[in-house]
């Protein structure tokens, strides 16, 4: 089930967003790369992004959190994380979905990783 992210995700969330994030993209970032990312993806970076511009869902199987979307300004697509061990099964393509039907703007962008360029290029 998609939701709505809720203060009592964020552990979990940020959680699914590193595990994804290490084993894909900052292999390629220098260590300050990964420290900032560490930032963002923090349970408190979610929360401080909370707010009216900012739709931030996770993708729920039973009370386990397996990816997380962020779209910022209603239009941007901030950020999207699948659990390594849940990947290729659709919770991607969902969450993307889902934040583009959500969307406040004819166009939705997104400024994805290399290792995620293909899964955009398929979705549009």
């Amino acid at each position: 089930m998609i939701r709505p992210l809720q203060d009592t995700d964020l552990h979990a969330a940020s959680a699914v967003c590193m595990r994804a994030f290490l084993g894909t993209v900052a292999p390629s970032l220098s260590s300050i790369g990964v420290d900032t990312f560490r930032t963002i993806a923090a349970a408190d970076g979610f929360a401080q992004r909370t707010g009216p511009d900012s739709l931030q869902l996770v993708y729920d199987d039973a009370g386990v959190i397996k990816g997380v979307g962020e779209l910022k300004q209603r239009r941007h697509v901030a950020m999207l994380f699948v659990d390594p061990a849940c990947q290729r099964q659709g919770v991607g393509e969902a969450l993307l979905a889902a934040l583009v039907a959500q969307a406040h703007a004819h166009e939705v962008t997104v400024s994805g990783s290399l290792p995620s360029v293909a899964f955009y290029q398929r979705h549009g």
